[in-house]
C-alpha cells in the first residue's frame, strides 16, 4: 500500500472507485434507472483498507459528483443510506428514498 488514495468516477463500470495508486481498494456501485437518478446499490472496501474512513470518503465524493451533475440519489445501498442519515441536511434536497420492502 503506497497511501496514494484517490477517488475516481469509473462510469463504464457504473461505480466510484477508491484507488491506492493503481490498486483498487474499494468502490460504491450504482445503476441508472432513468435519466434523473443515480441508484447506489453496493459499497465495499478491501479488507486491507478497513478502518481508514475510505468508504465514507468515496460516498461523499460520489454524492457530490451526482449533485454537480444535476441528478438525484436513490440510496438502496445500506451504507450510502446510513451515510446520508449521518450527514443530515447535506443531501436531503436530492435524495429520493426507496419504498420500503414488504
Amino acid at each position: 500500500m503506497n497511501d496514494q488514495i484517490t477517488y475516481v468516477h469509473a462510469p463504464g463500470k457504473h461505480r466510484y472507485e477508491i484507488r491506492d495508486g493503481e490498486t483498487l481498494a474499494g468502490f460504491t456501485q450504482y445503476r441508472l434507472p432513468d435519466a434523473e437518478h443515480v441508484d447506489f446499490v453496493h459499497t465495499e472496501v478491501d479488507e486491507a483498507y478497513n478502518g481508514r474512513g475510505l468508504a465514507s470518503g468515496v460516498v461523499g465524493f460520489a454524492l457530490a459528483d451526482v449533485r454537480a451533475a444535476g441528478k438525484r440519489i436513490i440510496p438502496h445501498c445500506p451504507y450510502v443510506a446510513a451515510w446520508i442519515k449521518r450527514h443530515p441536511g447535506e443531501y436531503d434536497d436530492i435524495t429520493d428514498w426507496p419504498a420500503p420492502r414488504g
